[in-house]
């Protein structure tokens, strides 16, 4: 069983490192701009997004793992968590926010197909396969790293070089629109969801599990 999960988990983050090449190649293209989705800057502006950063750190952990792998070595458990709760916090987003705040936007168009969706979705699988430590409650904590340090960025940015206006805004997300507390409040809220997800994706990789040794002990 053990070895079917790794060829699994082979193959699902070889998918994962060409999603995200295919969705950089789709973000860099100039149409891009214009196609009245949530990816709005060209080219590589758009790595100011957090959705950009955390599906470019997912086929980074990924191409990681496949080395680790090769070379018969055991991946840090946590990076593996930290890049799927990453994207799972931008495909929970999309969907359950963006999405039906902005129905007249697609969300699922060009890069963002890719970065909001295929990515997201292939990575959360991969992990549900993976054959990895499930990680105490205290270390999970450290998942939420990457909504933090963008949170802090992205507010560190704002009050070195001010919020700007139009296209020249540092405040792209709109976050501080009600003002700095308010602002502060959503990256928190942001930061907690990091965190809930990655709990979620570790009971989701133990059901995994279950399901997968249920299936064995019937084929004995």
């Amino acid at each position: 069983m053990r070895s079917k999960r790794n060829t699994l988990s082979i193959i699902l983050n070889i998918l994962i490192i060409v999603f995200v090449l295919v969705g950089t190649i789709e973000m860099l293209r100039p149409r891009q701009a214009a196609n009245g989705a949530m990816l709005v800057s060209r080219g590589w502006r758009n790595l100011r997004y957090f959705t950009v950063l955390s599906n470019e750190f997912c086929g980074i952990v990924s191409l990681l793992w496949l080395v680790y792998f090769i070379r018969g070595k055991c991946f840090p458990a946590i990076l593996k968590l930290m890049s799927v709760a990453a994207v799972g916090l931008t495909f929970a987003v999309v969907a359950f926010f963006f999405a039906p705040a902005n129905p007249h936007r697609n969300l699922y168009q060009g890069g963002n197909f890719w970065f909001h969706l295929i990515v997201p979705v292939t990575a959360m699988i991969e992990f549900g396969v993976l054959e990895t430590d499930i990680l105490p409650v205290k270390k999970t904590l450290i998942a939420a790293l990457p909504s933090l340090i963008y949170g802090l960025g992205y507010v560190g940015n704002i009050l070195i070089n001010g919020v700007g206006s139009g296209r020249s805004s540092n405040d792209w997300y709109g976050f501080l629109t009600w003002g700095y507390p308010a602002g502060i409040a959503i990256f928190a809220f942001a930061i907690l969801m990091n965190w809930l997800i990655a709990c979620l994706m570790q009971l989701f990789n133990k059901l995994c599990r279950r399901i997968m040794l249920l299936f064995a002990l019937l084929r004995l």
